[in-house]
């Protein structure tokens, strides 16, 4: 059974980011901007109370991260 990737807070995704290697660079109005050696192109998130799933799911595909490894790393 598949499990569901659900709205979270801004704060506990940039967790997620930083503990995956990436580093925040700047914010610009409400987004903030992450980047990583290696990564094509850096990752944005605005400062919303609560990320949409479809933006989290755009972020791991742009990291190249699992959604099992990140719904790993929110049940720790």
């Amino acid at each position: 059974m598949s499990r569901k990737i659900g709205a979270i807070h801004w704060k506990k995704f940039e967790t997620f980011l930083i503990s995956r290697g990436c580093v925040f660079k700047r914010e610009r109005g409400d987004h903030r901007v992450y980047a990583k050696i290696g990564l094509k192109r850096p990752i944005i998130i605005p400062r919303d109370t609560e990320l949409p799933p479809f933006i989290i799911l755009n972020n791991l595909r742009t990291l190249g991260v699992s959604r099992d490894t990140y719904l790993d790393f929110l049940e720790e």
